[in-house]
Formats: structure tokens, C-alpha cells, sequence
């Protein structure tokens, strides 16, 4: 994965992985109705986000692309 910079709080590494929802919810739609539980364990894995683990934004952007570069480059000034 290449390196990747936040838009926001200006963090460069690696994004973490979120997934939306709450695991509770799930566990108790799963428990007591099967169809809620699986509609909503589909949606929570097909929403989930890279965001930045130090301001917890989901503002990542590749270093490479033409703002990522941008960024960086007023990072050096």
C-alpha cells in the first residue's frame, strides 16, 4: 500500500480500517432475527472506511496523487 496523507491534520502513514454500525446492534439482530442481522452485517462490511488513526477523519488521500504531492510539498516548506 503506498504511503498516504491526511487532508486534514496532515498525519502521513498508513490508514486504519472502520467499519460503521455497532457490533452490539448486530450481535442482537443476529440473536433474535435472522434477515435485519444479515442485512445489516452486509452493510456494515461493504461501508467500511480508511481513515486517519491519528485525527480519526476519513480525509486519506495517496501521496502520490497530484494533491497528495501538493501537500507534501507545503508540509517541507
Amino acid at each position: 500500500m503506498p504511503q498516504m496523507i491526511c487532508t486534514t491534520c496532515h498525519y502521513v502513514g498508513k490508514p486504519i480500517k472502520k467499519t460503521p454500525g455497532s457490533f452490539a446492534v448486530e450481535l442482537v439482530l443476529w440473536l433474535f432475527i435472522i434477515l435485519p442481522g444479515l442485512l445489516y452485517s452486509i452493510w456494515r462490511i461493504s461501508n467500511k472506511q480508511k481513515i486517519c488513526p491519528k485525527c480519526k477523519n476519513p480525509t486519506m488521500i495517496p501521496a502520490d496523487s497530484p494533491a497528495g504531492k501538493e501537500l507534501m510539498r507545503e508540509l517541507v516548506r
